[in-house]
């Protein structure tokens, strides 16, 4: 089995899905810099319990606290908006809103990664990377 995916937040995205409708609390996945502020991101917005990077050779993992035992999930739904074949980019005043304000958006900005409120406030556009609520 190979470690690498050719679309990582794909990858990240699908196993965390997978993981809630078989009512797993975290999952294991190989690590990188783009997966680890994407999941801060998720963290810090309540939308996942933590998680923890663990080093290793030849590659290091992240484990990924989706919610504590027994309780349920705080995610409803994840979905990769920019994929590899149609990126999907956006200017500040552009950004869109998810369901009414009540989930987030992830964009890609100059900054770093963050939610589409923050890239409003920054006055930030960039490439819009996930969509959760």
């Amino acid at each position: 089995m190979s470690l690498q995916s050719t679309d990582q937040i794909a990858d990240l995205i699908t196993r965390i899905r997978n993981a809630i409708k078989v009512s797993k609390n975290e999952i294991l996945v190989p690590t990188s810099r783009l997966k680890r502020s994407l999941v801060e991101v998720l963290a810090k917005n309540g939308y996942i319990a933590g998680f923890e990077v663990i080093d290793g050779t030849p590659r290091g993992m992240l484990k990924v606290v989706i919610n504590e035992s027994g309780m349920n999930a705080k995610i409803n739904e994840i979905d990769k908006v920019s994929k590899p074949g149609r990126r999907v980019y956006s200017s500040a005043d552009d950004l869109p809103v998810v369901k009414s304000g009540r989930g987030m958006i992830i964009v890609s900005t100059s900054k770093g990664l963050m939610t589409g409120r923050e890239a409003k406030k920054n006055r930030l556009g960039g490439e819009i990377l996930v969509k959760v609520w």
